[in-house]
């Protein structure tokens, strides 16, 4: 049986299991920036969108500077709302709308903070997500209870300055677990 503190992931990561096989969570880490009991949301932080770019993003928003923006990546935040745009980040940066989370990671949604990032003048560490992944009450209790996600401790090493392509092996090893030396088969107990 697993335990949350105080019944509440804020600010944690979930790892999808090995075994996970749901196309949008397979070898995913998700940072959750909400957690109650009305339900659970919060963002993929380590797949990139490859059809939709930032400067196909940049073309559907006003920019205020006439500069080419900075290359910055998009992610896929998560199945919902896709076209939505949100911004994962350090505290260096917060503004009325932002979201701050704990000590070191706020959320945003506005377009000011697209601007400062595409010039260079937002938040020192982020990660833009269009969509986000939300769960009613009790569902992602269950979810864990059924072996579909492990929880380890979220830290912006992980979430900002580790390549998306190695987060999920790297947040399994935050807890213990070697990926290499998981069998591609899986079974419960």
């Amino acid at each position: 049986m697993f335990k949350i503190d105080n019944g509440n992931l804020t600010g944690k990561c979930l790892i999808s299991s090995p075994y996970l096989e749901d196309e949008h969570f397979a070898r995913s880490v998700v940072y959750i920036c909400s957690h109650s009991h009305e339900g659970a949301m919060g963002f993929i932080v380590n797949k990139k969108i490859e059809e939709f770019s930032f400067a196909d993003l940049a073309g559907h928003i006003p920019l205020s500077n006439g500069l080419p923006p900075l290359r910055i990546d998009l992610h896929q935040g998560g199945p919902l709302e896709r076209i939505r745009g949100f911004v994962l980040h350090s505290t260096d940066y917060v503004k009325p709308d932002t979201v701050v989370i704990d000590n070191d990671i706020a959320v945003s949604s506005s377009i000011d903070i697209i601007n400062d990032i595409a010039y260079g003048t937002g938040p020192k560490d982020n990660i833009i997500a269009l969509g986000y992944s939300s769960w009613k009450p009790q569902q992602l209790e269950q979810e864990i209870m059924n072996n579909d996600w492990l929880i380890s401790e979220s830290a912006p090493e992980l979430l900002f300055r580790t390549k998306d392509e190695e987060k999920w092996e790297k947040a399994l090893n935050s807890i213990g677990i070697d990926a290499g030396n998981l069998s591609n088969f899986s079974g419960r107990a």
